[in-house]
């Protein structure tokens, strides 16, 4: 496994490299503009090499029997799908309707594969929600590939995300001998190691949406895989994920209910406030780790050691979450007013 980590690292910090250099000589390029966190032109497109060598882990798992079948064809296809439209996006403008029928596209392939989402464990008690439970499993992968690819808007932010929830998980995967997840994991993990040396602040290449879609995906669809091997439950990945999802969500919730085209792109989620208030990119991220590693790691530890309390403390982690945005915007509009 630690050949993997280091193998997967290697070649996303070469293969980024060589796709920046690709990015340069096709024009890939951001220009910063008002609704940017940026101030220079960075070459996007970057998170190819996170695909490429993710979903070349997959297939390998496929075939050293540690992945099924048609787990292989649910990741491989969904994931290619996923990233096929996001590189296109990154070439070119593609319309918010064609992604949005790709990734339900996506979505519906996955679970189709991996037969249904299956029984639910809430911690106290485990349900079987049938075709509902597949309907909202699809819907909540599709936000799940959005809000990810919303949530990357500053240097290192989603791949510091990234690395903090798939580090967890793969502990459990471990322990729980679901070698196949712990390996496609790995391989993501090294991926998104090297090539956030790339895009550390200052960032010499931005991730795309080729993969921040992807990452999106690969954790929604993940998600699934462990909850119905009984190693990590979808409410553990809720509480990994809670700084992301509820910034995503209550932003979207806020531009919708004040009239705004909340579909359009924008500046105003609670992570761009907090680098529109002075903060650094590093600093952010630095922060997104910390508050990971020392307040959501525990949390969900115990959740899943304690699986009674599971619900409650993925609650919890939704009022923690949900405050912090509000502080962050509350001392934004104070900042701004002053």
């Amino acid at each position: 496994m630690l050949s993997l980590l280091i193998y997967s690292f290697f070649s996303a910090t070469l293969l980024t490299g060589l796709i920046r250099r690709y990015a340069i000589r096709k024009s890939l390029i951001d220009i910063p503009n008002e609704r940017s966190s940026h101030h220079l032109p960075v070459p996007r497109g970057g998170g190819l090499s996170i695909v490429l060598i993710t979903l070349l882990a997959v297939i390998l798992a496929g075939f050293s029997g540690l992945l099924a079948y048609h787990q292989v064809i649910a990741l491989f296809g969904g994931g290619c799908f996923v990233g096929a439209i996001g590189w296109l996006d990154d070439h070119r403008d593609v319309s918010a309707l064609l992604r949005m029928i790709v990734h339900c596209v996506a979505a519906i392939w996955t679970i189709y594969w991996l037969d249904g989402l299956g029984m639910m464990n809430l911690g106290f008690t485990e349900i079987d929600p049938g075709w509902f439970g597949n309907l909202l499993a699809v819907i909540a992968m599709v936000w799940l590939i959005n809000l990810y690819n919303f949530m990357d808007g500053t240097d290192g932010i989603a791949s510091v995300q990234a690395i903090s929830t798939g580090s967890f998980v793969l502990l459990f995967f471990l322990t729980g001998k679901n070698t196949g997840l712990a390996m496609i994991t790995l391989a993501m993990l090294g991926a998104t190691t090297g090539f956030l040396l790339w895009n550390w602040s200052p960032a010499k290449i931005f991730m795309g949406d080729v993969g921040s879609g992807f990452l999106g995906y690969f954790f929604g669809a993940v998600a699934i895989m462990g909850e119905k091997a009984g190693s990590a439950p979808i409410l553990i990945w809720l509480i990994l994920l809670a700084l992301f999802f509820w910034d995503a969500t209550l932003t979207l919730i806020q531009r919708f209910l004040s009239g705004e085209k909340w579909y359009a792109a924008h500046h105003s989620h609670a992570y761009q406030r907090f680098v529109q208030m002075g903060y650094s990119h590093e600093r952010l991220a630095l922060w997104f780790l910390a508050i990971n590693v020392m307040i959501l790691w525990p949390i969900a530890w115990f959740a899943m050691n304690y699986k009674t309390g599971m619900l409650v403390l993925a609650l919890i982690t939704a009022i923690f979450s949900a405050g912090l945005w509000f502080v962050i915007r509350d001392k934004y509009d104070k900042t701004n007013n002053d």
